[in-house]
């Protein structure tokens, strides 16, 4: 099933928000050094940034939603990657922030798997020197 040109555009236009000192914003098709830097100190080629919240871009209580978020956090920590929290932000505010992780290293096939485990529609995927991309999954 496709997603619809108003879920995409949301997507496309969301900050997604990394918990570092200063906060890092990531943007669609934005390159940012800053995460390159990130990239290099961990010794990685890739990130994806993967939520667990609002399956299917259902709006889901905040209870359900943090539920979710710390099945994500388990998972992504016995993982083994580094990784930091963050959230996703729609810059219009008709969407509460999404709880997030940025993963660092992670392989663009397992990042897409842990998407869909948690019934997202798409992730946010970067190589180091390219700018972030939407990863639809639908």
């Amino acid at each position: 099933m496709a997603l619809s040109r108003e879920l995409l555009t949301a997507y496309e236009d969301a900050d997604y928000v990394v918990f570092t000192k200063p906060e890092l914003i990531l943007r669609i098709g934005e390159p940012s050094p800053r995460l390159d830097a990130l990239l290099e100190e961990a010794g990685a080629d890739s990130a994806a940034y993967i939520s667990a919240a609002n399956p299917r871009g259902e709006r889901r209580p905040e209870a359900a939603n943090q539920a979710s978020h710390s099945v994500l956090k388990d998972l992504v920590a016995a993982s083994g990657y580094p990784h930091f929290p963050g959230e996703g932000r729609d810059p219009e505010g008709r969407w509460a922030p999404e709880p997030s992780f940025l993963v660092l290293g992670i392989y663009r096939d397992n990042a897409e798997l842990m998407g869909r485990l948690f019934g997202q529609n798409a992730i946010v995927f970067v190589d180091k020197g390219e700018a972030p991309r939407l990863v639809p999954l639908a």
